[in-house]
This record gives C-alpha cells, structure tokens and sequence, in this order.
C-alpha cells in the first residue's frame, strides 16, 4: 500500500493535510477522518476532498517547500474551510467555487506565517470562513444547509460519548460513530495525542457545565473541541506535558464559554476553532516566559 502512495504522492499528500486537522502527519489517519465526515455527509466528504486538493494544488504550483506539502501542512485549514462552508450553507455553484477558492488562499495564508515562523495552527481557516460567511449572509440569499438549520434531537449520550462527539465537532460532525472514528483515527497515528484529547474533552466538559452552559450543547461535544486540539497540541511523555495540557485546556475552555455566552462571532460563524488558536497561543507565550526565566 506505501508503493501506492509513493506512485501518487498528491494523494498522499491530500490524505495527510486532512490527518494535520488534529496535527497528525498520518495518511491513514487522513483517510479515517474522510470517512468519518463522508458518513456525515457526502457534501461534506466532497467539500474536504476539493478544498485540501486546492489547497496542496497551489502549494505545489507556487513551488513552497516540497517537505512541508508532504507534511500536509497546506491542507488542514483548506480542509476545515470546505467543510465548514458546505456545513453552513447549502452547496449551491457559488459555494463549490468559494470551496476551491478558499483552498487555495488558505494556503496562501498559510505558507505566509510559516515563512514568518509564527505558529497560526488553524488561523488561516478561522479568517476566511469568517469573512466568507459574513458576506455570504449580508450579499446574498443563499439557504441555510440542511445540517445547521434542523432542530437538534434530544441529548441522551454518555460521558464517553460527550468526549467523543468532541473529537467529531473539530470537523464539524455532530454524529456518534463520525466522533468514535476520529478518535480511533487520531489514536492510530499517537495513542498519547488520542488519550490527551480524550482528557481534554472531559476536563473541557467539567468546566462549561460548572460554567453553567447548556447540558445538551456540552453533550453534543461543542464546549469540547478547542479543548481536544489544545490538549493534542502539547501532548508527549514527558511529566511536564500533563501540566502544560492542563494550562491549556483551561484558558481554551475560559475563552469558548466567553465568547459563546457573549453570542460573541454568531454573526461570522461562529466561534469556530479561535479558542484553541488563541489559547494555544497564550499557553506558548507562557511557556517561553516560563523557560526565559528558568535559564535566567
């Protein structure tokens, strides 16, 4: 099966700038993630597909560094951005071509803040599918999609659930089985990562229900997801990433429940993954100040 790839590296490459959505540089987890999103929805399945493909597409023409397009690192936040429009709106012309296009900026976008060596993580998705959003809503009549516009069911998950529904709601898939696959995805590639995330999504869980948000959103894992990334972001084995974890997850969780009870970004979309950007952010910036003053 590697011969496969190797005959047809911008599969590959695809595969692995979806798998970079939960920062695993992993063909198989890539793949899992595909179907888990194609059993959400096959507009979704294809959103992915055509954005991370115009995303790596334009890495490649623009000739960015051949190491960073295997890596996927030009995929990931092509790939949030056609999912996230084909979740918010339905898939009219206008919005398969608005799919293909942020793709490609999103790369863009990205290859600027790696040049700049400014870790953005998901940034570049969060910019475009906000702007996007706002003016696809205020200039034009195109419908809500189906999937953001039907009443939710009620909640009647476990706690193991809850934290898995968080894994699925990083790629916008409210259903169990696309949650449970995406944690067997992410565990594939680093059981450490996958176990993180896990403790991220319930500590996340713990705090927005003592926050007082809404049981069945905590349940439907959107108080949970920024949490997963966060925790992913500094998972290892070493004792220290337990706390670092902890920090994080904490400070992301503060700024969801922040924003979300300040109906703060509903207009744009959202608060979409900016607490894990901004909460990682904060904890690096810790982190440095933390290792300046222990070498002074």
């Amino acid at each position: 099966m590697n011969e496969f790839f190797k005959k047809l590296p911008f599969i590959d490459n695809v595969l692995k700038g979806i798998g970079q959505i939960m920062l695993q540089e992993n063909r198989w987890t890539g793949l899992l993630f595909l179907i888990g999103i194609f059993m959400g929805s096959w507009q979704g399945g294809v959103a992915v597909l055509l954005s991370t493909a115009a995303g790596t597409f334009t890495a490649m023409k623009l000739k960015y560094d051949p190491s960073e397009i295997n890596a996927g690192l030009y995929g990931f936040s092509a790939a949030l951005v056609g999912v996230a429009l084909s979740f918010v709106f339905q898939t009219t012309l206008l919005i398969w071509v608005l799919i293909l296009l942020g793709g490609a900026l999103a790369a863009v976008i990205q290859h600027f803040f790696i040049q700049k060596k400014i870790p953005v993580f998901t940034f570049p998705f969060i910019i475009i599918t906000w702007v996007a959003v706002f003016v696809l809503h205020h200039f034009t009549q195109i419908p809500a999609s189906e999937m953001i516009s039907a009443p939710s069911g009620p909640a009647d998950y476990d706690d193991f659930l809850t934290c898995t529904n968080a894994f699925g709601e990083v790629i916008f898939q409210g259903g169990i089985f696309s949650g449970i696959i995406f944690f067997v995805a992410v565990f594939i590639s680093s059981p450490a990562a996958a176990l993180y995330g896990l403790a991220g999504a319930v500590l996340g869980a713990y705090l927005s229900h003592m926050n007082g948000e809404p049981i069945e959103k905590i349940h439907m894992g959107l108080f949970g997801f920024n949490a997963v990334l966060s925790a992913i972001v500094f998972s290892g084995f070493k004792k220290t990433d337990g706390i670092w974890v902890l920090i994080a997850v904490i400070i992301t969780v503060a700024i969801d429940d922040l924003l979300v009870d300040h109906n703060t970004l509903n207009e744009v979309g959202g608060v979409l993954t900016f607490p894990f950007v901004a909460g990682t952010w904060i904890t690096l910036l810790i982190q440095k100040l933390f290792k300046t003053k222990k070498i002074e």
